[in-house]
Formats: C-alpha cells, sequence, structure tokens
C-alpha cells in the first residue's frame, strides 16, 4: 500500500503542468534573464567576492527548490477539498507514510529544479569541483526542509482557491527579504532581519561552491527552529482536521 501511494504521488506530480511551470520554469527563466548579462559580474557575500553567476545559480536553484517544496501543500489542500483525505483514512495508510509521500514528491522535483539550473549555470561558465557541487546540493536540500513543512502546514489551513496566491506571495515574502532573488546588504536592518529567515541560508549555500563554510551556528539553528515550529503546527492542525472528519 505504501508504495503504491507514493508512485501514485509521483504520477500526479508529474502530470501537474501548472507545478513544472512554477519549480521548474520560472527559476530557469529568472536565471537566464538575470545572470546571463551579468554573468562577469561579482557580488561581495561578506566572506568574499564570488561571480555572480554562482551566486545566483544557487540562489535560484534553492529558489526552485523552495516552491517545489512547498508545492505539496497546494496538493494537500485539493484533496481536502474533494473529500481525498477522508478516503484515505479508511485505508491502511499511515499519517506518516501520507506526510513522507508528500515531502518526498516534492523533494524530487526540487531536485530536478535543482539540476536544470544548474546545467544553465554550467552553460555560463560555472566550474567549481566536484564536491562541492555535493556540499552546496547537500545545503539546499537542509534548508528547504522548513519550506516542506509549511507547505503542508498551508494546504490543511487553506482551501484549493486561495493557497496558490498564498504560496506565490510567500515565495516572493521569502526570496526577496532572504537575500535569493538578489543580494542583501551587509549589515543594517534588512541584513539582520534577513538572517531570522531560513531562506537566507540557501542563498548561503553559495559559499561552499568556493570551498568556504556555508552555516555558522545561527544558520542551523534558524533551519532547526522554523522547522520544528512549523512541523509542530501542522501534526496540530491535521489532528484537529481528522477530529472533524
Amino acid at each position: 500500500m505504501n508504495v503504491t501511494y507514493l508512485r501514485f504521488e509521483l504520477l500526479r506530480l508529474f502530470r501537474n503542468r501548472r507545478f513544472f511551470v512554477f519549480s521548474l520554469v520560472m527559476p530557469l527563466g529568472l536565471y537566464l534573464a538575470i545572470a546571463g548579462p551579468n554573468r562577469d559580474e561579482r557580488v561581495d557575500i561578506g566572506s568574499g567576492e564570488i561571480r555572480f553567476r554562482l551566486f545566483y545559480m544557487v540562489s535560484m536553484a534553492g529558489y526552485g527548490a523552495m516552491v517545489a517544496a512547498r508545492g505539496a501543500g497546494a496538493r494537500v489542500a485539493m484533496e481536502r477539498s474533494v473529500g481525498w483525505n477522508r478516503q484515505l483514512r479508511l485505508t491502511p495508510l499511515s499519517p506518516a507514510m501520507y506526510f513522507t509521500a508528500k515531502v518526498l514528491t516534492g523533494y524530487a522535483m526540487a531536485c530536478a529544479s535543482i539540476a536544470l539550473i544548474y546545467a544553465a549555470g554550467i552553460s555560463f561558465g560555472v566550474r567549481i569541483h566536484g564536491e562541492h557541487w555535493a556540499q552546496t546540493t547537500a545545503f539546499i536540500l537542509i534548508a528547504i526542509i522548513p519550506f516542506a513543512a509549511l507547505g503542508l502546514l498551508a494546504g490543511h489551513l487553506m482551501t484549493a482557491d486561495s493557497i496558490g496566491p498564498a504560496i506565490g506571495g510567500a515565495g516572493a515574502f521569502f526570496g526577496i527579504l532572504g537575500g535569493i532573488w538578489f543580494p542583501l546588504p551587509q549589515d543594517g536592518f534588512m541584513h539582520e532581519f534577513g538572517q531570522s529567515l531560513p531562506s537566507y541560508w540557501i542563498a548561503q549555500a553559495s559559499h561552499t561552491a568556493y570551498g568556504g563554510e556555508a552555516w555558522p551556528l545561527r544558520g542551523w539553528l534558524v533551519v532547526a527552529v522554523w522547522t520544528a515550529v512549523i512541523a509542530a503546527l501542522t501534526v496540530k492542525i491535521y489532528q484537529r482536521d481528522t477530529a472533524r472528519a
């Protein structure tokens, strides 16, 4: 049953054209449009300067992964609107497997988005060591954990009609204020506020691309706290939703 459900979720995911646009096409389009003309510019990331094409490649790979991770919430909202989640509760499918399948399908799309942006970066001349590719990718995948939880929370709080604009608005909020769409100032309120968001630490994964440390202790704490709080809220809302069914 568990494997069958996971396979079903993957098939649904790859048949959703709208989700493909937001998770794959939009981040790629932004990278090509912005990084292309500025490929030889340099950007200060605090610990030194790197090529803009590298910084923005990591940022857009992280943005696409972030959108993909939150996308599970849209599927949850649609299932709730037609009563599919109530039908699933009558099956042997456990809540743990239900959530696991949603997260895994989101991560499958996240990996596809990352690979596509990396290919575009290579076409623009990005060259880094193999272990640095792996480290950067690992940090991105860790940093989007709270966004996977946020998507599931939103799916249990919002309707199928309202969750799309909400996810889009959240993406803009975290993308701009977290320094994914463009680098934040190196000091001041925007810098301090940005560091409190998990999206900020997605962009900081670019440090590992040239052998630097991606996150200090603060980065790990921000991602961990956001994940723990949102996951706890998601479980509570799911239990409340189950009790109402």
